[in-house]
């Protein structure tokens, strides 16, 4: 990236618009078409040049293409936005459109929380039905809030974010973190949940507990918050959260002891029900980290349980022990 490039790049007022925009939230490509009154496709070729100059980023999510500022230039894109700002207090034929952008920005987000609300409409039953079986949500996040408050949770990574809840809670006390969920419907609930956060601090991706799509020891803090009892082997899991994680981070995991309640397996699809310390504490050891003692929270025929661990300075060879039944 040169300098030119950014000035070309910025030498057009859709562009203007669109880096205003981004300066906001992050954004499908089909919404800034929406906002701006644009084809599809003319809106891409704008995106295209505003990515070949570094100002912008995209990223994919199934059939979907997102937009959001470059991480790698802050300076740049920090000045960008100055400028941007200078410009509508100065011009109001330009602050009068950015406006507008932003009167219909407002309409997708209300859109977006309202399918978020239609979605936890659906699956209302089914949640309640479970949550019924254990402590209440506000104890648990209470507790894992407390076992957490203890050291700085620096980059953070949300496996399995669901409805974003789990990255609002900690959204204060965390430098940056990313949401990750294998699906899409979740991350739109999550995306509606978590807008109000700035752009720079939340960051939504598309991705599988096994396969994660980040560099070795991209951060410092991993959360799986009742997510684990769905991974048929749990241990590949836990070795990719190693993998992504900084020699001395910090694993909490959230999830069920292990129980009887096999009409979860159908109702719910969890591949296990549950886990029982000592399964945990080896499975922890195994994928690289050096475990806690665990907390318990009852309230209800599941029990909820908090284990903790600090990643070890070099990754354990991955093995898959023989576990014990989770019954």
């Amino acid at each position: 990236m040169v300098i030119e490039d950014i000035f070309k790049a910025l030498g057009d007022p859709t562009r203007l618009r669109i880096a205003r925009l981004l300066g906001t939230m992050e954004l499908a490509v089909g919404e800034l078409a929406q906002v701006l009154g644009q084809s599809q496709p003319r809106v891409s070729r704008h995106v295209g040049i505003l990515c070949d100059a570094g100002l912008a980023e995209r990223r994919r999510e199934g059939s979907w293409v997102f937009l959001r500022q470059s991480e790698a230039r802050e300076a740049v894109i920090e000045a960008v936005q100055h400028l941007l700002a200078l410009a509508e207090a100065e011009e109001p034929a330009f602050a009068a459109l950015c406006d507008a952008d932003r009167k219909k920005l407002a309409a997708i987000r209300h859109a977006r929380e309202a399918a978020a609300e239609h979605y936890f409409a659906r699956h209302a039953g089914e949640w309640d039905e479970l949550r019924a079986l254990h402590s209440s949500d506000t104890e648990v996040e209470r507790r894992l809030f407390e076992a957490m408050a203890d050291a700085p949770l620096g980059v953070m990574l949300d496996i399995g974010t669901g409805t974003g809840r789990m990255a609002e809670l900690f959204a204060d006390r965390a430098e940056r973190i990313v949401a990750l969920d294998k699906n899409l419907e979740m991350l739109r609930v999550a995306r509606a949940k978590l807008q109000h956060l700035p752009t720079a601090q939340i960051e939504m991706v598309q991705g599988d507990f096994y396969d994660l799509p980040f560099a070795d020891a991209s951060f410092d803090t991993v959360l799986l918050h009742q997510v684990l009892h769905f991974a048929t082997d749990p241990l590949p899991a836990l070795a990719e959260a190693a993998r992504v994680m900084r020699a001395g981070g910090r694993i909490a995991i959230v999830d069920f002891a292990a129980h009887d309640h096999e009409e979860l397996r159908t109702r719910h699809q969890h591949a296990r029900l549950g886990f029982t310390d000592r399964q945990m504490a080896e499975l922890l050891k195994d994928a690289g980290f050096i475990a806690t003692p665990p907390l318990a929270l009852g309230g209800g025929p599941l029990v909820v349980k908090i284990w903790t661990a600090r990643r070890r300075a070099a990754p354990a060879s991955l093995k898959t022990p023989a576990l014990e039944t989770a019954r």
